[in-house]
C-alpha cells in the first residue's frame, strides 16, 4: 500500500514539473547594440548593463572599442561585467576608413590590435559601420574598399572571428547603373565577409530585404532589427516577412538596435524585446 502511494505521489510530482516548464516562457536568444543606450553606458556602464541582462537579453553588439578597451574597460574586465549579468559579449561595432598606400601598415597594425583585444574577450564578430567619401564615390574606390575588406576579414578568421559590414542607406544608390551595395557583395569573399543587414535602413534606401536575401543566399549572419523608434511602433516594418526568410538569409543572430525614442532609452530597449519576446514570428 505504502509502496502504491509513494509511486503515486512521485508521479504526481513529475507531471507537475512537467506543467510547470511547460508553462514557463521559453527565452528567445535576443541581442542589443549597445549605440541603442550610448549615454546611460557613459554614465554609469555598469548599472546599464545590469539592467540590460535583468530585462533578459542574451548578448549584447558593442559600439564603445577604443584603444584596447570597451567602454573604458581592459577586455576581460568587459566581458566579467557582461557575463556576471548573465549576457554574452557576441559583436563589436568598430573600424577605420579605407587608407592609402603609405597609411597602410599603420592602418593594419591598429586592427592588429583591435583583434587581438576582440579575441580576448572572446568577441565572434566584428562590424565595420560606416565608409568615408571613398566608399561614396567612383566603383574603383569602392572596389578598393572590397579589397581592404578582405584583407581585414583574413586577419579576423586568423583569430576565430568573423568580419562583417553594416549597412545604413547610402549603400542602395547607383553608380554607372550598379547599386553599390550589390557591388560590395559581389566583390568581397563570403568566405571573409559577411553582411550585416539594417532592416530599417534598407528600406529607406527603396530596397527590400528579402530581395536580398534570395538574391545573395547566406550571406547575411547579423541582422540589425530597427523601426523608426522602438520596435513595432511604426506598425510599418514587416518583421515577420524577414523572419519567414531567416534560413536563406544565412543570419544566425538578431541584434535590437533602437535610435529614436518615444520614452527613455533603457525603457525603449525593453519595450523593444518584450515586442519581440511576444512575437510569434520570432521562434525560441
Amino acid at each position: 500500500m505504502k509502496k502504491n502511494i509513494i509511486a503515486k505521489t512521485i508521479a504526481f510530482v513529475g507531471i507537475c514539473m512537467v506543467i510547470s516548464a511547460c508553462a514557463q516562457p521559453v527565452k528567445k536568444e535576443i541581442g542589443l547594440q549597445l549605440w541603442s543606450v550610448r549615454d546611460d553606458m557613459k554614465s554609469d556602464a555598469f548599472t546599464t548593463i545590469k539592467k540590460i541582462g535583468d530585462m533578459g537579453y542574451s548578448f549584447i553588439e558593442a559600439a564603445g572599442y577604443n584603444n584596447g578597451q570597451f567602454y573604458g574597460m581592459l577586455p576581460l574586465e568587459f566581458k566579467t561585467l557582461l557575463n556576471n549579468n548573465g549576457i554574452e559579449f557576441l559583436s563589436s561595432h568598430t573600424g577605420k576608413a579605407l587608407p592609402d598606400s603609405a597609411e597602410w601598415e599603420s592602418t593594419m597594425a591598429w586592427w592588429d590590435t583591435c583583434i587581438n583585444a576582440h579575441a580576448v574577450a572572446g568577441v565572434k564578430y566584428i562590424v565595420q559601420p560606416f565608409m568615408d567619401k571613398k566608399g561614396y564615390g567612383s566603383l574603383e574606390d569602392l572596389k578598393k574598399y572590397c579589397d581592404y575588406f578582405n584583407a581585414v576579414g583574413e586577419k579576423c578568421n586568423a583569430k576565430g572571428i568573423r568580419f562583417g559590414y553594416h549597412n545604413h542607406d547610402r549603400e542602395f544608390q547607383e553608380v554607372d547603373s550598379i547599386i553599390r551595395y550589390d557591388f560590395m557583395l559581389q566583390n568581397t569573399n563570403p568566405e571573409k565577409v559577411m553582411f550585416q543587414m539594417d532592416v530599417f535602413w534598407i528600406m529607406k534606401g527603396g530596397q527590400n530585404a528579402v530581395d536580398y536575401f534570395n538574391k545573395y543566399p547566406g550571406r547575411f549572419e547579423l541582422w540589425h532589427l530597427k523601426d523608426e523608434k522602438e520596435l513595432g511602433e511604426s506598425g510599418t516594418m514587416d518583421f515577420a516577412s524577414l523572419f519567414a526568410n531567416r534560413k536563406v538569409s544565412g543570419m544566425k543572430h538578431f541584434i535590437v538596435e533602437v535610435e529614436k525614442y518615444t520614452f527613455e532609452p533603457l525603457v525603449s530597449v525593453q519595450k523593444s524585446y518584450e515586442y519581440l519576446m511576444n512575437a510569434d514570428f520570432v521562434s525560441k
